[in-house]
C-alpha cells in the first residue's frame, strides 16, 4: 500500500473528478493508496478537514498555520494546542519558514520575525502535545534548523515536507529525528539533485507525498495534482534506488506510521497487524 503523507484535500481543483472528493479518493484507493494525511494551512481549516476525516476512515488531519499566510492576530501556543486537540490532529503543521518572497514582495507576506515567532509557537505546541511537526522550509535553512534544534524532541521529530533543499540539510534534519518527504518535484527534469538525495538518504527516513493540488508529477505536469499520483513519486524513487516499488511502498508506509503514531489506529486492519508485529503500535 501507499500513503499520501501530505495532501490538501479541502483545496483540490474543481476540475479533479468533477470536484468530487470522494471520487478523487476512490481513484487513489484503486491504486492502493490507503491512507491520506490532509494538511491544514490555517487553524480555521481544521473544522472542514475534521468533517472530511469523519466521512472517510482513511483520512487523518493536521492543525497548523502556514508561514506565508497573513493573519490579523498570531495564534498563541494555547490556541494551536486547542485546535489540534479539538479535531484529533495527528501532527502540527503545515508550519515553518519561507523567505523566498520576502525581498520580492515584502508587503504581501509575513516578515522573517513574524514567521520565526509563529514557527516557534507551533514547535512549542507540538512539543507539549507530543505530536510531530510538518515543516515547510524554503530559503531559510539556518533558521529552520536552529528552531528545530531548540524546540523539538528527536524522539517525536517531524518531517521536512516537499523537500527541495540540499543533502546536507536533509542529513542534519535526520540527525534531529526528522523524515524527508519527496513530492512530484523529484520527477521533474531539472530535479537531478533531488533524485540524488532520493538515492543517498536512508530509505527508512523517506516519506512520499503529492502536496495536491500542487506540483503534479511527470507525466501529469500542468494538471491539478491528486492523491492517486503519489504512486508516480514512489516509482521514481524505486527507479533511482534500483529497488522494487513494493519495497518503496512498504518502507515509506512503515515510516509514516512510525512518525505519525496517532494515525496508526486509523490504519487498515491488515496494516495494523503488520505494525503490531513490527512493534510500531
Amino acid at each position: 500500500m501507499f500513503v499520501d503523507s501530505h495532501c490538501h484535500l479541502d483545496r483540490l481543483d474543481p476540475g479533479t473528478h468533477g470536484g468530487d472528493l470522494a471520487a478523487a479518493l476512490d481513484a487513489a484507493r484503486a491504486r492502493d493508496v490507503r491512507q491520506f494525511l490532509a494538511i491544514a494551512v490555517t487553524l480555521e481549516d481544521t473544522s472542514a478537514l475534521a468533517d472530511i476525516a469523519r466521512d472517510h476512515d482513511d483520512v487523518v488531519i493536521s492543525a497548523g498555520v502556514h508561514p506565508l499566510h497573513s493573519l490579523a492576530e498570531e495564534p498563541s501556543v494555547a490556541a494551536v494546542k486547542d485546535a489540534a486537540e479539538r479535531v484529533g490532529a495527528v501532527a502540527i503543521g503545515e508550519c515553518g519558514l519561507d523567505y523566498h518572497y520576502i525581498d520580492k514582495a515584502p508587503d504581501s507576506v509575513p516578515s522573517r520575525e513574524v514567521q520565526r515567532e509563529r514557527f516557534r509557537r507551533q514547535l512549542v505546541a507540538a512539543s507539549e502535545l507530543g505530536l510531530p511537526v510538518i515543516v515547510h522550509t524554503r530559503e531559510a535553512r539556518d533558521d529552520t534548523l536552529a528552531l528545530i534544534r531548540e524546540h523539538i524532541d528527536p524522539a517525536v521529530g517531524g518531517v521536512l515536507h516537499c523537500f527541495t533543499e540540499d543533502l546536507d540539510m536533509a542529513r542534519e534534519a535526520v540527525r534531529h529525528g526528522f523524515f524527508i518527504s519527496l513530492s512530484g518535484i523529484v520527477t521533474f527534469r531539472n530535479a537531478e539533485s533531488l533524485r540524488d538525495l532520493a538515492r543517498r538518504l536512508p530509505l527508512d527516513r523517506l516519506l512520499i507525498e503529492t502536496d495536491s493540488p500542487y506540483l503534479a508529477p511527470v507525466p501529469h505536469r500542468g494538471k491539478p495534482n491528486e492523491p492517486a499520483w503519489v504512486v508516480e513519486v514512489a516509482e521514481c524513487i524505486a527507479v533511482e534506488r534500483d529497488i522494487s516499488i513494493e519495497e518503496v511502498a512498504a518502507q515509506t508506509t512503515a515510516n509514516f506510521y512510525r512518525l505519525f503514531r496517532a494515525a496508526a489506529p486509523e490504519a487498515p486492519a491488515d496494516v495494523r497487524d503488520a505494525l503490531r508485529s513490527a512493534g510500531l503500535v
